[in-house]
């Protein structure tokens, strides 16, 4: 994305701007506590830049406690409970979040620091804890702290989440309107296809059975094309019926050579997803895979549903030395993980490998139910061709 080409110390998720990232905000913690530490109690009598060396310890050590509710809100709370809407489980567990917090907070103090100190004061120090100190108050210290790191950790996160989601949603916008100009300059009138479609259709229903019917498949994905894929998600259902259509017909030109296999879980139910997302991986099978075999070309599909993930894993066989089909320059590859990033950030995988002999996609998906679909639109298959 544009943003964070622009500003990859901020969003870039690769590892080098992470890292710097989270290390600039742990020195500026650290260095903050530190510093505010240093106008403790404890350190009223002492010159405030002989305290500060050992308030920056202090903060260091008490790093350990923040950076556990940090981490637990940022990478389990907020994605697993937040996001998901799951309000309840998210309150109990960041309240026990910051319980566990407040007590490893108070357990660095009672076990570490209050030895640091003695040793540095004495028994000035020995004085100042058996009247102000005990666990009670390093409880309730530790809990403040943890209040305001967890805030300020959470804020960061969300920020940052919300402004991402933000730019998907525009970026996905600019790539919709350009895909219908595209479309708009190419297209030709749907009436005018489809009534030609249907007279050679009429025309060939007695002359050529075979040309017939794949007049009828191309009539069928052309409607999809032209009338679904405009909207936002189709029914899955109607995109594996366009899937096998468009098998269908590429099958015609092999005649018998073309050993094809597609299995369809009967688990497949009523969800949504982007159309046109699988049919650029099928293509490249034919056209990088079976187009270049002479002899015994093959494809196989299994399409699978475990809850709301999606899996579709896709092989084909392939002559040796050919260009891989996750070449980045491809275009419909290119696109898949575009669309892919824009419209399932962090709910998809996509693996693509090319062996010696085989090209190999594994893609899985989380999808969203719909209840607007009608289960007989498509029946599950088990074909062997």
């Amino acid at each position: 994305m544009l943003v964070m080409e622009k500003l990859p110390f901020i969003f870039s998720d690769r590892w080098p701007h992470r890292l710097r990232r989270h290390l600039a905000f742990w020195i500026f913690w650290t260095s903050f506590q530190g510093f505010l530490y240093s106008f403790a109690a404890i350190n009223r009598n002492r010159d405030y830049w002989e305290s500060l060396p050992h308030s920056m310890l202090e903060s260091l050590i008490f790093m350990i406690a923040h950076m556990f509710l940090a981490y637990s809100l940022i990478y389990f709370v907020i994605p697993k409970f937040l996001l998901k809407q799951k309000y309840l489980m998210t309150s109990v567990i960041t309240v026990l979040l910051f319980l566990a917090t407040a007590c490893i907070s108070a357990l660095l103090n009672i076990t570490i620091v209050d030895d640091l100190r003695l040793d540095r004061y004495g028994e000035e120090y020995a004085k100042y804890k058996l009247t102000s100190v005990s666990f009670h108050l390093a409880l309730l210290a530790g809990l403040r702290g943890g209040l305001t790191i967890g805030g300020i950790a959470a804020a960061i996160k969300l920020m940052k989440y919300w402004y991402l989601k933000e730019q998907r949603i525009l970026q996905l916008q600019k790539e919709n309107t350009e895909a219908q100009l595209q479309l708009l300059k190419a297209q030709v009138h749907p009436h005018f296809l489809f009534n030609t479609l249907n007279n050679i259709y009429s025309y060939t229903q007695s002359n050529s059975p075979v040309a017939s019917k794949m007049i009828s498949r191309l009539s069928d994905l052309l409607r999809y094309v032209l009338y679904e894929a405009s909207q936002s998600e189709v029914p899955l259902q109607k995109e594996l019926r366009m899937l096998k259509d468009y098998i269908d017909l590429e099958r015609v030109r092999y005649d018998d050579r073309l050993d094809l296999d597609i299995q369809i879980s009967e688990e497949i139910g009523d969800y949504k997803i982007a159309p046109l997302l699988l049919l650029p991986l099928v293509e490249n099978c034919f056209k990088h895979g079976t187009s270049q075999m002479i002899d015994q070309p093959w494809i196989s599909l299994h399409l699978d549903m475990k809850g709301n993930r999606f899996y579709m894993r896709l092989l084909n066989g392939k002559q040796r030395k050919l260009a891989s089909m996750d070449d980045p320059r491809g275009i419909g590859i290119m696109n898949v993980r575009k669309r892919l990033e824009l419209v399932y950030p962090g709910r998809h995988e996509l693996a693509i490998k090319n062996e010696e002999d085989v090209f190999i996609v594994n893609l899985s998906i989380d999808l969203e139910p719909s209840g607007e679909i009608n289960k007989q639109a498509f029946k599950p298959v088990l074909t062997h061709a």
